[in-house]
């Protein structure tokens, strides 16, 4: 069988190759404590679920969506304006996601044509790459380093490539590195696209997992739907991932263009699924503060355990992960991951999984209880990985 060429843009996930790893030393009898896949273990709220569960049990409920539920398009209008002070058009600014990794993976199919350039971070999560790739886009990277704060240098981006780029894939809260942009990089954002006519897509999901100061919206910003959109998402804020939820919001044409091709992909998302959106981001929202307060801990225990036992990490002002350095005497985060794996069953994903900017650190999720953390610093220690060499 001779496979579509495009599929050669993708080797194995490095997720199916850590889940390989997992089932493997599972299936030996051998303690896992996986700290790799940004699953969230935190549920959504009771209201929201019985919502899911009083809508599902509607027999009305099972026709195709075809389209947005006034009701949602107006729900995510409100939540913009109370969350980030955003003024949305409800009808033509909003457009449904079945989760931000579709929209990932489609938008680039509704601008790029083979060959046109894209511009994307390094380190960077995989379908910010992979969806322009399968759209035969040129991709160019932009490193993120630790010396700037992990933000894009904008100066240090080659001018014709820049002439010539027609997206530019933005995320802040950043994944994997943890790292937050401020104001002023935010109008620099916008200034750069607007010299240069870039669309700006910003994937904006961990906005509420800010642990010092409330994240923002790139739309607060002034001139920011001049030049693009956002992508936000339920999922991590209100432990809806498997039911995937996102939205694409801002610039009135490129929502069009999303609508368009969404009613050539799929019907919509499921009525219930709809409805507990809205219950989501309209009801009592003391869960979102739970869900941050529940991650700042993970956090500090996680961190400060890592340290206590010689793991001399950062820790990081929001996300649900840790990005961290590997000790000093490993050459390389591939190596790192695999000798922690082997002699502890803690398994992390190696940073040049993201990128090659990526490489020497490793991502570690805030997905388990505090027992089980406890549990992995305990057999980190034991392991004897970071004593001094």
């Amino acid at each position: 069988m001779n496979y579509a060429d495009r599929m050669s843009v993708f080797g194995e996930s490095i997720f199916t190759t850590l889940a390989k790893m997992r089932y493997q030393r599972s299936a030996e009898g051998k303690e896992v404590i996986d700290l790799s896949i940004g699953a969230p273990n935190i549920p959504p709220a009771l209201r929201i679920r019985e919502i899911i569960s009083k809508e599902a049990l509607d027999p009305k409920n099972y026709v195709y969506a075809i389209t947005d539920l006034t009701d949602l398009q107006n729900a995510v209008a409100a939540w913009y304006a109370r969350r980030y002070g955003v003024k949305i058009d409800a009808q033509n600014e909003v457009s449904s996601l079945l989760g931000s990794q579709e929209g990932l993976s489609h938008l680039a199919l509704t601008l790029i044509n083979p060959g046109d350039i894209v511009l994307v971070q390094d380190p960077c999560y995989p379908i910010f790459r992979d969806g322009p790739l399968l759209a035969g886009a040129d991709v160019h990277y932009m490193p993120l380093l630790k010396e700037n704060d992990y933000l894009i240098d904008f100066e240090a981006i080659d001018e014709e490539v820049a002439k010539k780029a027609k997206l530019m894939v933005v995320s802040y809260p950043n994944n994997p590195t943890c790292a937050i942009a401020n104001d002023d990089f935010y109008h620099r954002l916008i200034a750069f696209a607007k010299k240069y006519d870039i669309i700006v897509l910003h994937d904006n999901a961990y906005s509420e997992l800010l642990y010092t100061t409330p994240g923002h919206s790139f739309l607060e910003y002034e001139g920011a739907k001049d030049v693009g959109l956002e992508f936000n998402s339920l999922s991590k804020t209100y432990g809806l991932a498997g039911a995937r939820i996102g939205f694409a919001i801002g610039r009135k044409d490129l929502i069009d263009e999303i609508k368009v091709l969404k009613s050539n992909l799929d019907y919509g998302m499921f009525l219930p699924i709809q409805k507990a959106a809205i219950e989501a981001i309209t009801g009592d929202q003391r869960c979102v503060e739970e869900t941050r307060n529940a991650y700042r801990h993970r956090r500090d225990l996680l961190v400060d355990g890592c340290q206590a036992i010689g793991w001399n990490i950062e820790k990081p002002l929001g996300t649900m992960f840790v990005w961290a350095k590997i000790p000093d005497h490993y050459q390389d985060a591939e190596s790192f991951t695999y000798d922690l794996f082997n002699k502890t069953g803690v398994l992390v994903v190696p940073g040049n999984a993201f990128g090659t900017h990526g490489e020497g650190y490793v991502r570690m999720a805030l997905v388990q209880d505090d027992e089980t953390i406890k549990h992995a610093l305990e057999v980190m220690d034991a392991s004897g990985i970071f004593q001094s060499h």
